[in-house]
């Protein structure tokens, strides 16, 4: 096996895996297809080993293409955090910040805090990255993450901001025409709005709620903003976060007492990150505008 190999090979090899041709991983890096097909022939030499087989589909990848696909991402992980420090240098606040949240919370809560944090630092670039997979911080993925859980790992410096209330609602015409449920076993008359996959999450925070299952969903989406848009359009009730429902006068909530989830919140990022301006003032700008959020 060749050692010492560019890193332009495992990058275009990653964009295979994740385009499933050359020609898709040719634009998404800028490059040529015949350079694409270059550098992976090039890495299958020097590695010995088949890493992709032609189908009618796109290029599929072999079993030694897969057992390698998580080292690939680590390298560019790194390489982009590499990148991201090395253009924080210089004097005041700048760079690139990079940060992860839930996708209602990075869609619906996070703009006007990242809107303010640019305004006080316009040197500073943000990363947005809106997933409810949680971003491997150790690996830098991200730089931030705004968390519905407490960090696990030692190396992660974390603050809890507090906790989101997670209710049912509906819209105000909604309940106009079908009538407020007076309680949960109501449920079964009323059009619901879930999810479609049952997750570990989702199975810890719905024990409680043995009616909140898929079979009993009019609407499902493993989208929370997907939920969210069939609620505000009136499609049925279904569950939102509370301080954002309180944006919109046409929300009403529903059964407050009877249905509850909470989701306590976290905003953590690496140790080695802690003196970093940049990702300093962006932590304390997320810390500061979530507790504002959760009070409402």
């Amino acid at each position: 096996m060749t050692s010492n190999l560019s890193w332009d090979l495992y990058r275009t090899f990653l964009a295979v895996l994740t385009e499933g041709s050359l020609s898709g991983a040719a634009r998404a890096l800028g490059i040529t297809q015949p350079t694409a097909g270059r550098h992976i022939a090039a890495l299958e030499q020097a590695l010995g080993q088949t890493l992709f087989t032609r189908s009618q589909t796109g290029l599929l990848p072999t079993d030694a293409a897969q057992s390698l696909r998580a080292h690939a991402q680590a390298m560019q992980h790194t390489a982009l955090a590499f990148e991201r420090a090395a253009a924080s240098h210089g004097d005041g606040v700048n760079g690139v910040v990079r940060i992860s949240a839930s996708e209602v919370v990075g869609v619906e809560v996070l703009p006007p805090i990242l809107t303010a944090l640019r305004r006080a630092h316009p040197d500073l670039t943000i990363e947005l990255v809106p997933t409810n997979r949680i971003q491997d911080l150790l690996h830098r993925e991200v730089d931030i993450a705004v968390r519905m859980a407490p960090p696990q790992q030692e190396a992660l410096i974390a603050r809890r901001v507090g906790v989101i209330d997670v209710g049912l609602h509906a819209r105000d015409d909604y309940v106009a025409r079908y009538g407020a449920p007076t309680s949960l076993a109501d449920l079964a008359h009323h059009t619901v709005i879930g999810f479609d996959k049952l997750t570990p999450f989702l199975r810890d925070a719905t024990k409680g709620v043995p009616m909140w299952a898929r079979e009993t969903f009019a609407f499902r989406a493993d989208s929370d903003l997907a939920q969210l848009a069939m609620i505000r359009a009136g499609y049925g009730i279904g569950g939102c976060q509370v301080p954002l429902a309180r944006r919109d006068p046409r929300l009403v909530r529903l059964l407050p007492s009877a249905f509850r989830f909470r989701l306590h919140t976290w905003v953590t990022m690496h140790e080695d990150l802690r003196a970093n301006p940049r990702c300093k003032v962006a932590f304390d700008a997320l810390v500061a505008g979530l507790t504002t959020y959760m009070a409402g």
